[in-house]
């Protein structure tokens, strides 16, 4: 078999220029094969999405002939026999999670999504410029444009566009719809996505933790959840277009409201969130058959994510519906709802582009608000939940160039957007643009072991806001649910005090700089960090907030429980994809972790103070984020 880094090569090609027809390149199949048998029916041109259950069944008849196709050189004439027929999106969906999940395919990195599409990242205007300035440049020099802004501070909320439209958060999105397809069969591809509902809720709460704490960071209040789906909806205006259709991703102009779709009505939303409420009242859901599951303690987080997401391990589509998928549509269509302007639609629509709105934000925090309606059924963590006994952590800290002190800074970056638009030249054209970004630092934990032998720990490290953006302190009680998982590791105790040190750059949350496409054209990473990146995982450069100039002070919290209570027996099994598993998990195996995700912060505390509830084996201080202008 060719290594990793040959088929690295010959992959990347089935990715580039995928919204323009490769005819010539690769030629027509006068005979398809049948497997291929009843694609294409979303024509070319339309805007593909993964919260649409008709292109999802398109993708994953695909995506599973992909996934099952004999050999390499099978799969590899499979995707260029069904390239120029089948949806552009459809096509590099379905063909990233086969790529994702072929054993063969391990070693080969996705190309950045972004290069691949940056018409999904990229305001028109910039994209714009950029075929105007290659008429003005020799064929072999470099163009760089600026990016341009897509709003003023007319729109409060233009305050946090550089959150909402970062490149790496939106990519990471799109990755993560990769890794855990709602549509995913066990028995046909014959491996699991474990506990993929509880998955599904707790990487998108932390997204609405992240984005409320950024809110404070600007002085700005914490988001006010959707709640009335007949209030007029903030407006909202991404400034991109579609290349695979020349139409403008559409605007939201201020205070429309949701409209009924010929398949599905707001009532239909408002009702599934009732019957979900009720569930969750009861304490059961019901299968078509009328057979009930209890909501217990350890699964029902599980099921009832999977209800909510309305993927395939739904216990009871037809009853429960599909509130969240059709959640995206009907924001997305607001503007044309019965599609008499054949218009594409807002970027709710797509994982790809759908952080960039406001409303996305909203509309999972009322998401959210379901599951911490069942959260709050369950019993408050009780001490011996919470402790680990003979385990004490003395002091936690930071080091970084001031003590306990975070910098954070716009740091410049580039895009290259040469191997998605045919510019006849060699030189490359590129975006420059700014992200927010960190100086590295290392936490330091000194935990006192008073028993004889080495104890093995998990260490969950969080951060939250001390203050509400009014200056009045969080208690305990309202500071849960925009508490930010920074990491999650394993330690060995030796007897006696132990000082721990751990570098944020090997966060279980983030991932670190993926590969562009050119590098991964000429061989680069390729097989070398195959046990760890699977293109899933928060950016690095957003793992902490951004702070204020004067310095935002928050708490920096850490628990550590008993590893070998907590551990998995198969976790690290293939040690494959097992970066940034805090929201990715370790793929195809079972999440490594026992405890519900988000422990200790997943449930009701009921304690006033902190000093009320903190154990022994917990500890926290205050940490100051300090953001430097440029």
């Amino acid at each position: 078999m060719s290594s990793a880094s040959e088929r690295q090569k010959r992959v990347l090609p089935l990715f580039q220029y995928v919204s323009i027809s490769t005819k010539d390149k690769f030629g027509l199949r006068v005979q398809r094969d049948p497997r291929l048998a009843g694609l294409g029916v979303l024509g070319r041109g339309v805007l593909f999405s993964c919260f649409h259950a008709d292109h999802l069944k398109e993708a994953t008849h695909l995506y599973e002939v992909l996934i099952n196709a004999a050999t390499f050189e099978e799969f590899l004439d499979l995707c260029h026999q069904c390239r120029d027929y089948v949806n552009e999106g459809l096509y590099a969906y379905a063909v990233s999670v086969a790529i994702l999940h072929r054993k063969d395919c391990r070693g080969v990195n996705l190309p950045p999504v972004q290069e691949i599409f940056p018409d999904k990242f990229v305001p028109v205007e910039t994209l714009f410029k950029a075929y105007k300035e290659v008429q003005l440049h020799p064929e072999d020099e470099d163009i760089v444009i600026n990016i341009e802004k897509t709003g003023n501070v007319m729109d409060p909320e233009y305050n946090l566009a550089y959150y909402r439209e970062d490149i790496g958060i939106n990519a990471h999105h799109w990755h993560w719809h990769l890794v855990y397809p709602a549509t995913w069969r066990p028995e046909v591809i014959g491996r699991i996505k474990d506990r993929k509902g509880e998955l599904f809720f707790y990487m998108h709460q932390q997204m609405c933790a992240r984005y409320d704490c950024e809110r404070l960071s600007n002085h700005m209040p914490q988001m006010i959840p959707f709640h009335n789906f007949h209030d007029g909806l903030e407006g909202y205006s991404a400034h991109l277009t579609s290349n695979i259709n020349g139409l403008p991703y559409s605007s939201r102009n201020s205070g429309r409201q949701l409209a009924d779709l010929p398949d599905c009505s707001v009532q239909d939303l408002e009702r599934w969130r009732e019957r979900i409420l009720d569930a969750i009242d009861v304490g059961v859901v019901v299968d078509p058959n009328g057979g009930e599951t209890p909501l217990d303690n350890v699964h029902g987080i599980n099921i009832l994510g999977n209800i909510i997401e309305s993927n395939y391990d739904s216990v009871n589509v037809p009853y429960y519906g599909s509130l969240h998928n059709w959640g995206h549509v009907l924001f997305a269509a607001a503007h044309d709802p019965d599609g008499r302007f054949k218009l594409n639609p807002g970027v709710m629509d797509d994982t790809a582009t759908a952080l960039r709105d406001p409303i996305f934000y909203r509309w999972h925090r009322f998401i959210d608000d379901l599951f911490q309606e069942y959260k709050r059924s369950l019993p408050p963590y009780s001490v011996e939940d919470l402790s680990f006994r003979g385990v004490t952590a003395k002091s936690i800290a930071v080091k970084s160039s001031a003590p306990n002190t975070i910098k954070t800074f716009f740091k410049d970056d580039y895009l290259d957007v040469s191997h998605a638009f045919y510019f006849p030249r060699s030189g490359a054209v590129k975006v420059h643009y700014k992200h927010l970004d960190h100086e590295q630092f290392t936490y330091k934990l000194v935990v006192e072991n008073s028993g004889t032998k080495t104890r093995h720990a998990k260490v969950r490290i969080y951060m939250g806001p001390k203050f509400d953006h009014l200056g009045n302190e969080k208690t305990i009680r309202n500071i849960r649910r925009v508490m930010i998982e920074l990491d999650s590791f394993h330690v060995e105790l030796r007897p006696g005090e132990n000082t721990i040190e751990r570098r944020s750059i090997d966060s279980s949350v983030t991932l670190r700089k993926q590969k562009t496409l050119k590098e991964l054209l000429k061989g680069e990473g390729a097989g070398q960090r195959a046990d760890e990146y699977c293109s899933c995982g928060w950016p690095d450069h957003l793992l902490i907030p951004k702070g204020d100039t004067t310095g935002l002070p928050f708490h920096l919290f850490a628990i550590l429980t008993d590893y070998f209570e907590d551990t998995v027996n198969d976790h690290g099994r293939t040690n494959e994809c097992i970066d940034a598993v805090s929201y990715c998990g370790a793929k195809d195996q079972l999440f490594p972790d026992k405890r519900a995700m988000g422990f200790p912060f997943d449930r009701e505390i009921k304690a006033f103070n902190y000093d009320e509830w903190k154990q022994p084996n917990m500890v926290h201080t205050e940490v100051t984020i300090k953001h430097e202008e440029n």
